[in-house]
């Protein structure tokens, strides 16, 4: 399964390449840190799944949103942010992401969830 990071912390990005660096069925396929450069790389690579934060060097994670899934449906989204209060998560709810995670509590549920959807992928063992 292919994973897309978008998130503007280089100490984050690490920490996640790290945790899905021996993740079998999960490869990382590349990284933004802005909302344009995530918009065009997830539209032109098509990754299985999108990591997302909320606040990025330039845009949103929800302007992401806004863009890619009308056009990428198929795509999952799953959002792992410091910015999780009740109304963030209400939106991206509403723009149809299907989990939300907070970076200082649920880092490795990200893992843990992502590892067993890629279990459950066409041709995983």
């Amino acid at each position: 399964m292919q994973v897309y990071l978008v998130e503007d912390s280089a100490a984050i990005r690490e920490r996640v390449a790290a945790l899905f660096e021996a993740t079998p069925n999960v490869e990382l396929v590349g990284h933004a840190a802005d909302a344009d450069g995530a918009i065009r790389d997830i539209l032109a690579g098509a990754p299985d799944v999108v990591l997302l934060d909320i606040s990025l060097a330039a845009g949103s994670g929800f302007d992401v949103l806004r863009a890619v899934r009308p056009q990428a449906p198929e795509i999952d989204f799953y959002v792992l942010s410091n910015v999780s209060a009740y109304p963030y998560r209400q939106l991206a709810d509403t723009l149809g992401v299907r989990g939300f995670f907070d970076k200082s509590t649920e880092f490795e549920r990200v893992r843990e969830l992502i590892a067993a959807r890629a279990g459950t992928e066409e041709g995983a063992p």
